[in-house]
């Protein structure tokens, strides 16, 4: 999963028609555009995720990609590098690059119970 946060320009045809993104419980599925945020495209076609600061520090509308790749445009994302290599994504700041399947699930530790322990 790429994470590396380069903007790829997209070409004509991607632009047109986005990537398929699909949650893998049957729950929605939607298009997102290479410039758009997983969060707003998600939105943009009648599907609620949850979500709070929209700037990737909460944590809120953490899911697992089971399969394909996102982008971010900035350096660090609120996410562990653990989580980040075991497919956490935060969509509110993710960007497809591919297909998607997604699971809505949270992980079972949080970032700021770590740090508290």
């Amino acid at each position: 999963m790429s994470d590396e946060g380069r903007e790829s320009t997209p070409g004509a045809a991607e632009a047109a028609t986005g990537h398929a993104v699909r949650f893998d419980d049957g729950s929605g599925e939607f298009i997102a555009a290479s410039d758009e945020p997983l969060l707003a495209a998600a939105a943009r076609a009648g599907l609620q995720l949850p979500s709070s600061c929209r700037n990737g520090t909460c944590r809120t509308c953490m899911c697992m990609a089971l399969s394909g790749k996102v982008g971010y445009r900035i350096q660090w994302p609120g996410l562990l590098p653990e989580e980040k290599a075991e497919g956490w994504i935060l969509p509110c700041i993710a960007y497809a690059q591919s297909d998607l399947v997604l699971r809505r699930d949270r992980p079972r530790l949080d970032w700021r119970e770590q740090r508290e322990g």
